[in-house]
């Protein structure tokens, strides 16, 4: 039944680069040696502090981005033109915004763990070159998992009878959370992606919100108080024309996760989990069975087609804890906990023996799994099985990719180590 599921999706897939010819994937992991860093590059750090959050020395690191070339700048040139006339008429005026260049800018705690990658934009005004702007990518995706996360999560949510493409089109609104935010482009990706999209960031440490806004390119104007209200007054001028449209439909909030879910009253169709400290450790009361957390999280979600996705470490998938050598226990402190996370997750949400779904899949190039679970799923069809899903979510995928006219194929993220839980 799988080889023939293969041979079926690699027949789809050639109609479908048929159809449509797909723009460059500027995040592909062909570029991941210009931001990876090495002995010879390591980069140039543009900001350093440490957390008071438990996430150790956090710092941002720029690297030269060698796309898009010179040759294409102009053209994003003349969208700055562009939004300038129509958000600011007469800020050109004082001169024309102009592109620096591009650089990847990586976030790290401790100095080893690269916890995100962004793509940025460096802008200035003819008559003011001293001063820099800068502005994140949105659809550039450069870390293998968020991409994972994405592919797997809104084709699981299209799968559950949610309109996804009213959504797309901004005809209904779709309700995200994301806890954790990082560098911020998980998030920045759904809101500039789904323009019906309305986005709630947790991020616990301030430091980290910090470094996405000032040092990877993440617009400032999104930062909201304890009460929803917006932390600065109004606008920069250069948000307004770079974000507006987007940055009104973002809402990142300084705030414990758990605190967060449990006091909040709104309804999720979707909930992405992101939410690793400075020693790579996804802490206990996220996913414990009996925690919290987990307990209020059911509660948010839309019982219908509420979909989570949760990035985990699969470095070490050991149960047995006396079994993991002390050594390797240091340095891959998550993997031995991922089946745990998956069944808390599985169980307090769809519940055992429920109508939902609950699957992982491997995440390319990288040792992380995206682990979905979804409530809405056809499960009372006859011919309800592996091949079923698969097949089922192959289909949406393809209506996705060629929808949103994404630069990434959903697929390569689907059809690695699928397993339902």
């Amino acid at each position: 039944m799988w080889c023939r599921a293969r041979a079926g999706y690699g027949y789809i897939r050639r109609i479908s680069t048929v159809v449509r010819r797909r723009s460059e994937d500027e995040g592909d992991w062909l570029y991941s040696s210009e931001w990876w860093g090495s002995d010879s590059d390591d980069g140039h750090t543009v900001l350093r502090s440490t957390s008071g959050k438990g996430n150790g020395v956090v710092s941002v690191v720029a690297h030269h981005s060698s796309r898009p070339s010179r040759m294409h700048w102009s053209g994003m040139e003349r969208w700055l033109q562009k939004r300038c006339e129509e958000v600011h008429p007469g800020y050109g005026d004082g001169g024309k915004l102009r592109i620096l260049g591009y650089q990847w800018r990586v976030l790290r705690f401790n100095d080893v763990t690269r916890q995100s990658t962004a793509k940025v934009m460096a802008t200035y005004r003819e008559n003011m070159p001293g001063v820099v702007y800068l502005m994140q990518q949105p659809r550039c995706l450069a870390v293998p998992y968020v991409k994972s996360m994405i592919s797997a999560g809104l084709t699981t949510i299209a799968s559950c009878n949610f309109d996804i493409i009213s959504a797309l089109q901004g005809k209904k609104n779709m309700h995200i959370l994301c806890i954790g935010h990082g560098g911020g482009s998980l998030p920045l990706f759904l809101a500039s992606q789904i323009q019906g999209a309305i986005v709630h960031i947790v991020e616990i440490d301030p430091l980290v919100i910090s470094a996405s806004i000032r040092a990877m390119g993440f617009p400032a104007c999104s930062l909201k108080t304890q009460s929803g209200d917006q932390d600065v007054s109004k606008p920069e001028t250069i948000d307004e024309i770079m974000w507006k449209g987007t940055h009104e439909r973002i809402c990142l909030y300084e705030a414990d996760a758990e605190e967060f879910v449990v006091n909040s009253t709104n309804i999720y169709d979707m909930i992405f989990v992101d939410a690793y400290d400075g020693d790579d450790i996804f802490p206990h009361k996220l996913w414990r069975p009996d925690s919290t957390f987990l307990k209020a999280l059911s509660n948010r979600l839309h019982p219908k087609h509420g979909t989570v996705v949760v990035n985990l470490h699969s470095d070490s998938d050991v149960l047995n804890l006396d079994t993991v050598p002390s050594a390797l226990e240091q340095i891959l402190p998550m993997g031995k906990y991922v089946s745990q996370v998956c069944g808390a997750y599985k169980d307090l949400l769809v519940g055992k023996g429920g109508s939902g779904l609950a699957f992982t899949v491997a995440v390319p190039w990288v040792c992380n799994t995206s682990l979905v679970v979804c409530r809405g799923f056809d499960k009372d069809s006859e011919y309800f099985n592996r091949d079923f899903v698969i097949n089922t979510l192959i289909t949406k995928s393809l209506e996705l990719e060629y929808v949103m006219d994404l630069p990434f194929s959903c697929l390569e993220y689907l059809k690695r180590g699928f397993i339902l839980v």
